[in-house]
């Protein structure tokens, strides 16, 4: 892609995990709503769960999510027994004992938790949820705390995959973001987890951060490849020093421009795809076999807060402080601070802080935008047809689009067939923007798009 146009189209966007996106979620949504919405669920539906534990014993600067570092268990513990208390209350409210198709913990550093507590908070779920047959169970793992005790813990469980974040194997890039991750470490947990018998092997992977080059990433990739994961995630580093404040103590003179970015990106990509793993979505890779490279095939692929998803249910519900939920009727966030969090459910409450009920036409627009982000690729009308929303009145978004076919970032055939094709692929969410009305409201300030 021509510098040129980088430069043109380098403006903030959203992630487009959801629609509406979380700047747009309002206080109005409350417990009570929750509560209600709970209650509404169809007893023979099946849910996605989502705990976060917002916790780690280090700051890495580049790090986007809500975590806490402790140097101390006594604050972890006490939040488990709270996060075992959220659990109880919303199952409570569910119209009965709900089957579950994936269970998702992320953080922070859900492996922070003693092995008799991952096995204590599993059992926890067990009791108040069914799990089906062949769900998942992944976990966000950190490889520099990790011993036999957590991978045999995680086993009995019924860990079936984990997340490993590497970012970047280079010490140098390492020391500019706060994070030292020997790759012999990242092996050995590996290797402990196989052995184990959890073979579904996730990395994280970043481009993007101080002194980065494409010599650094080709490294990385290479580092990466070693380890036969079965997905591999690029992410580009989102610097929003305004929203995460330890994002400060990274040299920004030291970041890649826009260009230098895109170039780390598409190089990564094709040395991925060059290893035979299939490019999915913005920034997600997978072994062809893999449950995620089917579901593109299949035309099934899914987007939420975690990601790129195969995962088929349309109820997902978030336990934690910060945790996000999405049910039928709309979307949930709990309570952000972790001693708020804490008091709310000691109370004998439900967290939630806010959230967003969700339209016909968000219903609509947001299948539009999933499908972009997901197949590259929307028809307007059958978006339409199958929401049963009639005409689509994306006129105005057509017209948008226009300057964009011209420089080649989507096509446009008939009456609103939209296509990203492949060397436009980094500019997804750019496209996607397009049919987000709710954009140029409010303040919430977003990441860039390459």
């Amino acid at each position: 892609m021509e510098t040129s146009l980088l430069e043109r189209y380098d403006r903030p966007v959203p992630r487009y995990t959801s629609y509406p996106t979380a700047p747009h979620f309002h206080s109005g949504i409350t417990a009570d709503t929750y509560r209600q919405w709970l209650g509404a669920v169809d007893p023979g539906t099946t849910v996605s769960l989502y705990l976060h534990i917002p916790y780690c014993d280090s700051l890495c600067w580049f790090c986007g999510c809500h975590t806490k570092i402790t140097r101390r268990y006594e604050p972890v513990a006490a939040y488990l027994e709270v996060l075992e208390q959220e659990i109880d209350r919303v199952a409570d409210a569910l119209p009965d004992v709900m089957a579950v198709s994936r269970i998702h913990w992320g953080g922070g550093s859900p492996t922070i938790l003693t092995p008799a507590d991952i096995v204590r908070l599993a059992g926890r779920l067990d009791r108040r949820f069914r799990r089906l047959e062949g769900m998942e169970l992944s976990v966000e793992i950190d490889p520099r705390d990790f011993d036999s005790e957590t991978i045999e813990a995680l086993a009995r469980a019924g860990v079936t995959r984990a997340s490993i974040g590497v970012q970047d194997v280079n010490p140098a890039v390492q020391r500019a973001v706060n994070r030292l991750q020997p790759i012999e470490g990242t092996r050995d947990a590996i290797a402990g987890l196989r052995a184990a018998g959890i073979a579904q092997i996730n990395l994280d992977l970043m481009y993007g951060l101080p002194k980065q080059t494409e010599a650094e990433i080709a490294a990385t990739v290479d580092a990466a490849l070693a380890l036969q994961p079965d997905r591999i995630s690029l992410f580009g580093y989102a610097h929003v020093p305004w929203m995460k404040r330890h994002q400060r103590l990274i040299d920004e003179t030291a970041m890649p421009d826009a260009s230098a970015r895109f170039a780390q990106a598409e190089l990564a990509a094709r040395m991925l795809v060059a290893a035979g793993y299939v490019r999915i979505g913005l920034d997600h890779f997978a072994r062809p076999g893999d449950a995620l490279a089917e579901a593109l095939r299949a035309g099934r692929l899914r987007r939420n807060f975690q990601g790129y998803t195969d995962d088929e249910a349309d109820c997902l519900i978030g336990f934690g402080a910060s945790a996000i939920g999405c049910l039928p009727q709309g979307y949930v966030q709990n309570v952000v601070a972790i001693h708020a969090y804490r008091d709310v459910i000691r109370s004998g409450d439900l967290a939630v802080a806010r959230g967003r009920a969700l339209t016909a036409e968000d219903r609509v627009r947001r299948a539009v935008i999933e499908r972009l982000m997901c197949d590259l690729r929307v028809d307007l009308g059958a978006v339409a047809e199958a929401a049963g929303a009639g005409e689509t009145g994306f006129a105005e978004e057509l017209k948008a689009l226009e300057p964009l076919a011209g420089d080649g970032i989507v096509t446009i055939e008939g009456e609103g067939v939209v296509t990203v094709p492949e060397p436009a692929r980094p500019l997804l969410r750019t496209v996607a923007a397009v049919f987000d009305r709710y954009l140029g409201g409010g303040h919430a300030r977003h990441s860039r798009p390459v």
